[in-house]
């Protein structure tokens, strides 16, 4: 399966469990650090429109000032989110989203496949953040978990240093994907 095909997988997970959050969840604590369901979902409304201009390497600016003024209240976050969603795996769809450089928003430009692997991975753990947190069990393409950890080992360390991850959890090597995924991000599965 190719990346551009990989971006779909998790993309129909993602929509599958934003479908399935109740508001009576939002407050719920989140595995990622620092974040409850309302603040996570603050947190990919603000950065979705970048990591899907990425993919068209057109900087878009940001929907709000910061993440906390994200307005959840202005209209149905879950049908936003869903847009954003479906609209990362049309533009991650892409061959051409994945050559050349592009960037996240900042002057700073990187890889194309660099940042498309991150979109990847950024989707898959941030879904699971918000299944673990509403109760939910979703499954996974096995090939984009693989796609995953494989980048994961080689870039894990750098999102390490730079504070997108916590330290690594140990995870048995003979554990499913998903949890040898999260243990690199710094996640307990």
């Amino acid at each position: 399966m190719s990346r551009e095909q990989l971006i779909g997988k998790a993309v129909a997970t993602a929509l599958e469990v934003v479908g399935n959050i109740g508001p009576d969840r939002m407050g719920a604590p989140t595995p990622c650090a620092g974040f409850d369901v309302r603040g996570l979902v603050n947190h990919l409304l603000f950065w979705g429109p970048s990591l899907n201009a990425a993919a068209r390497d057109e900087p878009v600016p940001p929907p709000a000032a910061a993440e906390s003024d994200v307005d959840l209240t202005a209209g149905d976050w879950a049908a936003d989110l869903g847009a954003q969603l479906r609209d990362r795996a049309v533009a991650w769809g892409e061959p051409s989203a994945w050559t050349g450089t592009t960037t996240v928003g900042g002057p700073q430009r990187m890889p194309a496949e660099v940042i498309g692997a991150m979109v990847l991975g950024e989707t898959v753990v941030h879904t699971w953040d918000l299944a673990r947190a509403t109760g939910q069990a979703p499954s996974w393409d096995e090939e984009l978990l693989a796609f995953i950890h494989a980048d994961l080992v080689v870039s894990a360390p750098v999102g390490r240093d730079m504070g997108l991850y916590g330290p690594e959890v140990p995870v048995p090597s003979d554990a499913p994907l998903i949890d040898r995924v999260l243990g690199l991000t710094g996640r307990t599965p």
